[in-house]
């Protein structure tokens, strides 16, 4: 019988590079977000069994009547992002960072704490976080705080958790659709600069983090973890 993932977060980006590399290997893969049209358009250009389904998840309504259906999954991947709460600490505003959380913390909780009692007993969990959280670099520390809050429950949900498996994917700077906001030659310079300073001397793909994901979801020896996949972002001879 084919495992079922839910990919929550999928329908762009890392999230769909992890639909994308499941279906592959013949699992049948939920992807949900809240554009319902990109989740369309990223199902159909994925070889396999994908299923796109509306969802947002920082409507505990919308989770709850998501769940209501009542179908289990073998794996979880929880790929949510959000971008409030960048900027110098000395002018951040607190507000955003509060919506940074809104965004990404707590949907990643909520989600979680929903998806529970329709996770096999053998099944992962597998966050997707940032090297934000440990890279020390300047203009992050609210991305930090976020992200690091995710990787830091990590360990006790996977001891209090198991046999289910927690894990989180940590991933540096990835050429995805989360870097949008910018001007495209704005852009092209901040993936140039990283690239200069990254020891393998380049920004990484979406497909490379999925590749990751997978790893932690089905390998069934690891949990507890972060997994780092950020071209060396948080080596001392890095950044």
């Amino acid at each position: 019988m084919a495992q079922r993932v839910l990919v929550c977060g999928g329908g762009s980006g890392i999230g769909a590079a992890t639909a994308a590399l499941f279906a592959g290997r013949g699992a049948d893969v939920v992807i949900t977000g809240r554009n319902e049209e990109r989740l369309a358009k990223t199902a159909a250009n994925i070889d396999g069994n994908v299923t796109g389904r509306r969802m947002d998840a920082a409507s505990g309504e919308q989770v709850a009547a998501f769940f209501a259906a009542g179908a289990t999954y073998d794996h979880l991947v929880l790929a949510l992002s959000g971008g409030s709460g960048a900027g110098p600490f000395a002018t951040l505003d607190l507000d955003e960072l509060r919506d940074g959380f809104e965004g990404k913390f707590w949907p990643h909780l909520r989600l979680l704490q929903a998806a529970l009692p329709h996770l096999a007993e053998d099944g992962s969990v597998t966050l997707l976080t940032a090297s934000s959280a440990r890279a020390a670099l300047p203009g992050t520390s609210g991305l930090a705080a976020i992200n690091g809050a995710l990787e830091a429950v990590v360990r006790p949900l996977a001891a209090e958790l198991a046999p289910r498996r927690v894990n989180a994917v940590s991933p540096g700077v990835i050429e995805t659709p989360w870097w949008d906001a910018l001007p495209e030659a704005r852009r092209a310079a901040v993936f140039a600069e990283h690239a200069a300073a990254l020891p393998v001397g380049r920004v990484g793909r979406p497909e490379e983090v999925a590749e990751a994901v997978v790893l932690a979801a089905t390998n069934g020896f690891i949990t507890g973890q972060v997994i780092e996949c950020n071209g060396g972002l948080t080596l001392p001879t890095g950044r």
